[in-house]
């Protein structure tokens, strides 16, 4: 698979964010495996994860200082997170802590509503589908990089990423293992 860290126009008010490939046949396939694994035997396939976390390592190690203070994923619903069993983001989101040696904290921020899916939404629909759909937890330090799967419109990270910053960050780096071309 290509690596193409690539550095996007951050939407408001996410600081930055780095992409390390464009969400495309491989690399779509690679993330549907690791997002939605198969029951049983075949589900426990560490590939898909290998090589997801590998892409969003890749991408934080190529970020500019200031460092992370914090990492924090984008959070799924409860109920989402009980049906799938956990949180793809979340995983990422340790990777990414282990390699830039820095905390995670994947409570950090919760969803309040179980937003539908923003997969056939437009660019304004997925604002509006996001929009006060989470709350933090808990203060957050001045730096945080906040971690997804795929970025799209960016509108999931920059409601999050104002979330964040109402709770005391001042810098939200947004680190995404892939991108999905306009």
């Amino acid at each position: 698979m290509p690596r193409v860290i690539q550095v996007l126009r951050a939407p408001p008010p996410l600081a930055a964010l780095h992409c390390a490939v464009e969400y495309r046949a491989l690399v779509e396939d690679w993330i549907q495996r690791f997002k939605y694994p198969p029951r049983g035997l075949a589900g426990l396939d560490p590939a898909p994860r290998a090589v997801l976390e590998q892409l969003v390592r890749a991408s934080a190690a190529r970020l500019p200082a200031p460092a992370p203070q914090l990492v924090v994923p984008v959070p799924l619903h409860p109920r989402r997170l009980r049906q799938r069993g956990f949180n793809p983001a979340g995983l990422l989101a340790r990777a990414v802590a282990r390699e830039v040696g820095t905390r995670c904290n994947p409570i950090a921020l919760r969803r309040l509503r179980d937003t539908p899916s923003q997969t056939k939404l437009d660019r304004s629909a997925r604002r509006r589908n996001v929009r006060n759909a989470f709350e933090t937890r808990t203060p957050v330090p001045e730096v945080v990089w906040l971690v997804d799967d795929v970025v799209t419109t960016g509108s999931t990270l920059a409601e999050c990423a104002r979330v964040l910053k109402r709770a005391g960050a001042r810098r939200v780096v947004g680190v995404c293992a892939a991108w999905t071309p306009p």
